[in-house]
């Protein structure tokens, strides 16, 4: 299958379908969100997409940041927050219409949409569009204080989070963390939190090993090392693999070690 490296817009659509290039189906998975000019992305979509063809692209959803306090995922890779209002009215700008989305449970809840071009008649439109739509405007995604609730929720967080350190610190407990990853860090750097609060963050990937955390200077380790450091409790960063995480350092249970998770609440398992 032929490669080519370089950003997607409406300039390289356009020299693409100068070499007769048509697509039945164009995939773009947690792409959409980290695109700089969303408007010049979407525009490259129809000139390149076929007749009969199909657009699925799949997004963190915003109603989901919103309703469970995801802030650590608000950081520099992500340029935009997408509803499927938004999506539906940027879609439609360009002369796509969104005909189904469904719902998926990975980044803490995200939607996958499948698009068509406007005078695309091989797809009819799913109720389910009609359907989301609604529950994002029950939600209150056009309320101005929705967000407002948001900033409150997390500043409460930030505060729960940093009682509960200070507390198990004053009880000299060794705390670590697990999970060197962006919405991590974002969470760390939030909360002010530094290495005389956590001892270090264990981490699987072999290029993170060996370096600090951004901000707060905390060693990353090899997951190898936990049964030498043997924390009191671990912290799981990335709140959205608790369980898989929770599975992999279950060997902290021999030594009554226990877990922690901070978002929507803070919980300790």
């Amino acid at each position: 299958m032929p490669v080519e490296c370089g950003f997607f817009d409406e300039d390289s659509a356009q020299a693409m379908s100068a070499n007769g290039e048509r697509y039945d189906l164009i995939i773009g998975n947690n792409v959409l969100a980290h695109v700089p000019d969303i408007g010049r992305f979407v525009a490259g979509l129809p000139v390149v997409l076929g007749e009969t063809g199909t657009v699925t692209m799949e997004f963190p959803h915003l109603m989901r940041l919103l309703e469970y306090a995801q802030f650590d995922t608000i950081y520099h890779e992500h340029f935009s927050y997408l509803s499927l209002g938004t999506v539906c009215t940027v879609f439609e700008r360009y002369g796509l219409k969104i005909y189904d989305v469904e719902e998926l449970p990975t980044h803490g809840g995200s939607l996958r949409i499948y698009a068509a071009h406007v005078e695309d008649p091989s797809h009819s439109t799913s109720g389910r569009v009609e359907e989301m739509l609604q529950r994002e405007c029950d939600f209150g995604l056009r309320d101005m204080a929705v967000y407002r609730s948001f900033s409150q929720r997390a500043s409460r967080i930030k505060l729960d989070t940093l009682s509960l350190l200070a507390e198990l610190k004053r009880n000299n407990k060794k705390i670590m963390a697990f999970g060197a990853a962006a919405k991590g860090n974002t969470f760390i750097n939030y909360c002010g939190i530094k290495r005389d609060i956590i001892d270090g963050v264990f981490d699987s990937n072999i290029h993170k090993q060996g370096l600090y955390l951004p901000g707060s200077l905390i060693p990353i380790l090899s997951p190898d090392t936990l049964k030498e450091q043997r924390p009191d409790y671990l912290l799981i960063l990335p709140w959205n693999l608790s369980r898989e995480i929770a599975e992999s350092a279950s060997c902290i249970r021999e030594w009554g070690g226990k877990f922690i998770t901070c978002i929507p609440e803070v919980r300790v398992f």
